[in-house]
């Protein structure tokens, strides 16, 4: 089970690298919009990591678990962040505002993934 969970992991990382390379593409450029990427990376994003944490709670990884609090914490700011995709993509741009709060909300996600750990083992 170990290489399908490492395979959603790194499908989980490609879904890291369209939302916030959408993002960071923009950086540079005065009309900041919601792209189609962002709202598939955060699709990709939810999906795999809702089964790597399936994965993990069913005992399929030998002497590893969730810690729920910060699985809880981190699929909230992704259906967040989706849903801001999603409507930002239905909007004109410039979506300045909206394009900041998903790149910030991306950039918190990956922060609580890191300094608070998804897996206890």
């Amino acid at each position: 089970m170990s290489v399908v969970y490492n395979i959603l992991l790194v499908l989980h990382f490609v879904g890291l690298a369209m939302l916030l390379g959408a993002f960071i593409l923009q950086v540079a450029s005065p009309q900041k919009t919601v792209t189609r990427w962002m709202f598939d990376g955060a699709v990709t994003q939810l999906v795999t990591g809702l089964a790597m944490v399936g994965l993990l709670s069913a005992g399929a990884m030998e002497g590893e678990s969730a810690n729920n609090t910060v699985v809880g914490i981190k699929t909230l700011v992704v259906i967040v962040v989706a849903i801001l995709a999603f409507i930002g993509r239905r909007r004109p741009a410039p979506q300045a505002a909206l394009w900041g709060i998903i790149g910030l909300l991306t950039l918190l996600n990956v922060c609580v993934a890191v300094f608070a750990g998804i897996v206890v083992g």
